[in-house]
Order: C-alpha cells, then sequence, then structure tokens
C-alpha cells in the first residue's frame, strides 16, 4: 500500500519571506496561517516593524512570525526546520532580487528551493534558475495573481521551474492558493520548465491591461457620454455581474465599488479623505498611471514586446497599455492639450432607447474582454510551442478562475472545456463557440464605436478590437497594397493569388518580384 503524502506543512515547517511590502507582508500572514513558522525580512526596516506590529494584533496565526533585519539571521533562522530551506520571494523585478540572491547564496544548500512570486521577466528567471542549479538549488518562477487581498487569503498561482521542485512544493501550494468557487479546485497548476510559471503571469497581467482599459473606457462613455452618476454606473456594474457573459467578472465586480465608495476615515491610508468624509474617492484620483513609467511594473510591456516578437497580434492589449503610458506623464499631456486643442468627450447623441444602448455597451465590454483573452492565450500557445514548454491552456484558465484579477466565469466556462481537450491551439478563434461569440457581438461594438467617434469618446481598447475581428478574418485586407510597396522599394517579392503553394500557402516569403522602378 503507497504511503500517505507527507503533510506539506510539516515537509518545510517554516518559510523565509523576502519583502515586507504590500505583497509579502499579506503572504508573511496566510503562511503563518497555514501553520508554518514565518521569517521576514526587508531592506526596508520600517517594512518590516510593521508587519511585527500587525502581527503582534493577528489572531488566527498557528505559526510564529518574525522578523529580521539582518540578512543573514533571517536565512540561518531556517536551518534545521523541515526537510530543506524555503523560501518566498516578493520583490521588485530586475536588479532586488539578483542583489538578495547574492547576499543569500552563501548560505543556501543542495535541495533549497527559491519560490519567486514577483513579476519577474521570464528571461532572467531562466538565468537565475541556471545560477541556483549549479549550487544544487531550485529556484521557481511563480506568477502571483490577485493583489494584495489574494496574497493574504489565495491568489491564484503560476509556478514553473524544476519538476522535482515542484513536485515538492506543490502540495503547499494549493493549500494556499485560491479555490475555484464552482468546485472548490486549487487555482494553481504546475504550468511547466524554465521560465513558463512567469510568462504566463506576464501575459495574464497582459490580458488585464486590455481587460481595464475596456472598462475604464465604458465607465467614461457612460459617465461623459450618457450623464450617468457614478452611482448609476456602479449599479449598472453590480447588475453586469450578476448574470450573463460578465457574471463574476472580477473588475466589473470590483469597477461597481469603485463608483460608489465615498471616502471615510476608514479608507484612509495617509490621511486621504479624514477631511472630506462623504465625496466620492473616485474624484480624489487622477488620470494618471505611473507604473510603467517608474520602472515598478514590466509585465504589460513585455506583454506586447512579447507579441510583436513572435508575431501574434494582441491590438487590445496593446492600445489599452499604450493609452497607459500616455497618460503618465501628464504635465507633457497638458502641454500637448494647447497645441493640439483636440475636442473633449461630449454627450452622446440620437440615442432613441438608452436600456437597449447600454445593454449594447455591455456586450461590447465582453467581446473586448474575450478577445483579450484570444490574444493573450494564443501568445501563450506561440511561445509554448517555441521554448517546448508543453504548457496546458485548459489549465491557465482553471488557474484563473479565482483569487486573480482576470477572472471572469462566463468565459472561463465557455474556454476552458475546448482548451481542454486541446491543450495547444493555436488559434483560440478557431474554437466554433468563441467564433460565434465574437460574430454575435460584432454588431453592438460597431454600433458603440460609431456613437463613440461622433462624441470623441476615450475608446482606444475598444475600437481596437473592432478593427482586430475586422481584419483578423479579413479576406481583402489592405496589406495587397502594402505588400506591392514594399516589392517596389526594397525588391521583397510576394505571393501570388489563386497559386497553388502560395494561396494561402505557408508563412514565407514569395517568389515574385516586379522591377517597378529600374535603378
Amino acid at each position: 500500500m503507497p504511503s500517505a503524502e507527507p503533510d506539506p506543512v510539516q515537509r518545510f515547517k517554516a518559510i523565509g519571506v523576502v519583502g515586507a511590502g504590500n505583497m509579502g507582508s499579506m503572504m508573511a500572514f496566510a503562511f503563518s496561517e497555514l501553520g508554518l513558522d514565518v521569517s521576514i525580512w526587508d531592506v526596508q526596516k520600517s517594512n518590516v516593524d510593521q508587519v511585527m506590529r500587525w502581527a503582534k494584533e493577528a489572531k488566527t496565526n498557528r505559526g510564529t512570525i518574525k522578523g529580521y533585519y539582518n540578512v543573514d539571521e533571517f536565512t540561518r533562522s531556517l536551518e534545521g526546520k523541515g526537510e530543506r530551506k524555503l523560501f518566498m520571494f516578493s520583490i521588485t523585478h530586475g536588479h532586488p532580487a539578483d542583489s538578495v540572491l547574492g547576499m543569500i547564496k552563501h548560505d543556501l544548500k543542495k535541495g533549497d528551493i527559491i519560490l519567486d512570486g514577483g513579476n519577474e521577466n521570464y528571461r532572467r528567471t531562466e538565468r537565475r534558475q541556471r545560477e541556483c542549479a549549479e549550487i544544487g538549488v531550485s529556484w521557481i518562477g511563480m506568477g502571483v495573481s490577485g493583489g494584495y487581498q489574494s496574497a493574504r487569503h489565495g491568489p491564484s498561482l503560476s509556478p514553473g521551474g524544476n519538476p522535482k521542485a515542484l513536485e515538492l512544493v506543490m502540495p503547499l501550494l494549493r493549500l494556499y492558493a485560491a479555490k475555484d468557487p464552482k468546485t472548490g479546485k486549487p487555482c494553481v497548476t504546475n504550468v511547466g520548465p524554465g521560465g513558463s510559471g512567469h510568462y504566463v503571469k506576464m501575459v495574464h497581467n497582459g490580458i488585464e491591461g486590455g481587460m481595464l482599459s475596456t472598462l475604464a473606457e465604458a465607465w467614461s462613455y457612460m459617465h461623459h457620454g450618457l450623464g450617468l452618476t457614478y452611482d448609476e454606473i456602479g449599479d449598472i456594474f453590480a447588475k453586469w455581474n450578476e448574470s450573463g457573459e460578465l457574471k463574476r467578472n472580477y473588475l466589473v465586480k470590483i469597477g461597481s465599488d469603485v463608483c460608489r465608495t465615498k471616502r471615510t476615515p476608514k479608507g484612509d491610508y495617509k490621511g486621504e479623505g479624514a477631511s472630506r468624509d462623504n465625496g466620492y474617492v473616485l474624484d480624489d484620483v487622477l488620470d494618471k498611471v505611473v507604473q510603467d513609467d517608474d520602472g515598478t511594473e514590466g509585465t504589460p510591456y513585455w506583454s506586447i514586446m512579447e507579441s510583436a516578437m513572435r508575431h501574434v497580434s494582441c491590438p487590445t492589449l496593446a492600445a489599452g497599455h499604450y493609452m497607459r503610458i500616455a497618460s503618465g506623464n501628464r504635465d507633457e499631456r497638458l502641454r500637448v492639450a494647447k497645441k493640439l486643442a483636440m475636442p473633449i468627450p461630449k454627450p452622446v447623441e440620437g440615442i432613441k432607447d438608452k436600456t437597449l444602448f447600454i445593454e449594447n455597451l455591455r456586450r461590447a465590454v465582453y467581446c473586448c474582454f474575450l478577445a483579450s483573452f484570444c490574444q493573450g492565450l494564443e501568445l501563450i500557445a506561440r511561445a509554448s510551442e517555441d521554448e517546448g514548454w508543453n504548457i496546458h491552456l485548459g489549465n491557465c484558465l482553471q488557474i484563473w478562475r479565482g483569487g486573480c484579477i482576470v477572472q471572469s466565469e462566463y468565459i472561463a466556462d465557455l474556454l476552458e472545456p475546448a482548451l481542454s481537450s486541446d491543450i495547444c491551439l493555436s488559434n483560440i478563434k478557431f474554437i466554433d463557440e468563441v467564433s460565434r461569440e465574437l460574430h454575435r457581438n460584432f454588431e453592438p461594438l460597431k454600433e458603440i464605436m460609431m456613437h463613440a467617434t461622433a462624441a470623441d469618446q476615450y475608446v482606444p481598447a475598444m475600437s481596437a478590437t473592432l478593427e482586430y475581428l475586422k481584419y483578423i478574418g479579413g479576406t481583402m485586407i489592405p496589406t495587397k497594397f502594402m505588400e506591392a510597396q514594399m516589392d517596389y522599394f526594397g525588391a521583397h517579392a510576394y505571393n501570388k493569388p489563386n497559386i497553388p503553394g502560395e494561396d494561402p500557402g505557408p508563412v514565407k516569403k514569395g517568389p515574385h518580384h516586379y522591377e517597378w522602378l529600374p535603378a
């Protein structure tokens, strides 16, 4: 009779959390509640102090939480606890992780495992995996999605790396991960080898960007175009989230909260709202997203770079991201505004049935959300093929069912069955149900965009989705003219229509060149 699987908490007994910021501190409490003794260290002493103040007030911890200011003492605190030392990194991508690895490397031993829960570039992850493998240590790149609330109560996890190390930590990660609200399954899977785990998280954040922009555009459309109040929009989002294609969609759900929330001292972080109760928090928020400019966030633009490099069209993701980039330098934007004198959004005219119009807007939002999923999953599929990762796309949908930002029950129910039978489908639009849904919602999206253009609404992600659907399934797109011009000035050559092996033919340079203008 096979022996029972070792208790995952008893296997490790302790975990060292590197980084005591928003995410790391919440992970520390979550692991403590599972029964692990937690050691936590941060380069900022004040972050450690804050965690220890919270720990004194905590009532549900089963394991201890101990803070350290000295990194050597922190590392040695894990010695002799479980079968091996286990670390969770929750720090900014790039140099910080390299720096900390250099600090603790002399205390690492064969068999130790490092879970990198930061938003790291998958190539850096693979470099560290090779570096750690030289001393017998496993570096697992693990996406952690859902923000600090989920880090506290159970996030979506996408670990990738050494299969033997993953086998050891998966039981613990299944305990920690969010659970699918419908089935109770843990929202974690062994994504694959190398940097695959961080790649999936990167694309998750790319999809998130397309969805965030779409919903922001819908909010602005209703507020500036239809004249709806914050509370009215909040009620609409709440209704969208109750049933239909946007049922149990995380961003729509919190969108309702964002619209309705008023300032109270309870929500203060550093005094915001204390002297101005009852006003909307949203009115205190500037149209300025800076995470891309200050280097604290890399995953969205890495997704766009990857889509171009791997030749996967992801315009919804890209258009939403480019608006974010433009928003960051508000000073420059205000100066440009004076020069360009662009019209501001104005009320939408000619609406005969506002209820029907809002329903079409809902369908347009859903269409853009679904397109974002298609684009992101196709990028994962292409990378998986290129890198030999063998990523199971159905499992990606499973881990995104709870604890993460892109969770969307209807879309997951639509996609997961097909992707479970064809684990690495190269084009999600080949799925009959998906193509039907996109086709069914194309006209509502087009109508919404026509009114948006006339009323000067901001709709970059939504308009990009409309064009995407037109050209991604187009049979007479204008690249015919583009190809001719490139042959004219660069002798790029071309394929001919109705020629076997060329039309449709492989993605391959054509054999024909016309001497348009002899040199």
